[in-house]
């Protein structure tokens, strides 16, 4: 699976990741040598959870690994058009412009103040492409849906 991120959210994982492998590991050994030390290990509450809390950043590596290995870097449209990394304000056919809502398109690793949404989902694949005033058409489990591109921005 390619994982298409912007540019900033890349180089944050790659960040994360070598900080979880160096001073993150060496935290963790440090934290379960201590809990150790604590006594029997088989009642030690502290060395129990000095375990699962490596077990988990040890997963966490492992899964920026996946990412970082199969990651397509995607630009980010300067021309207004709906893409990976853009911001999009959309309104329901139907719905004043009041009721907007903002969504960024882009991978779950993405940051934003705004709702991260697939664009692999059924709105997130019909608005690739679109541009501000454009009107898309999408399939929801309850039928097709219309909504109205209000803006596009970068992230």
């Amino acid at each position: 699976m390619i994982h298409k991120l912007s540019r900033k959210t890349f180089d944050r994982l790659r960040e994360e990741h070598a900080d979880l492998t160096s001073r993150g590991r060496i935290a963790a050994a440090e934290k379960i040598a201590r809990a150790r030390e604590h006594g029997d290990l088989k009642e030690n509450g502290d060395y129990h959870a000095a375990k699962d809390e490596h077990g988990q950043m040890e997963a966490r590596i492992r899964q920026l690994e996946s990412i970082i290995e199969n990651v397509e870097i995607v630009e980010i449209s300067q021309d207004g058009t709906v893409g990976i990394g853009m911001i999009v304000s959309i309104v329901y056919d139907g719905d004043d412009d009041s009721m907007a809502e903002s969504y960024l398109i882009g991978h779950i690793e993405e940051q934003s103040d705004a709702t991260i949404m697939s664009p692999t989902s059924p709105l997130g694949s019909a608005l690739l492409g679109a541009k501000t005033g454009d009107i898309v058409t999408y399939q929801a489990p309850n039928g097709k849906l219309k909504v109205k591109v209000l803006e596009t921005r970068a992230q």
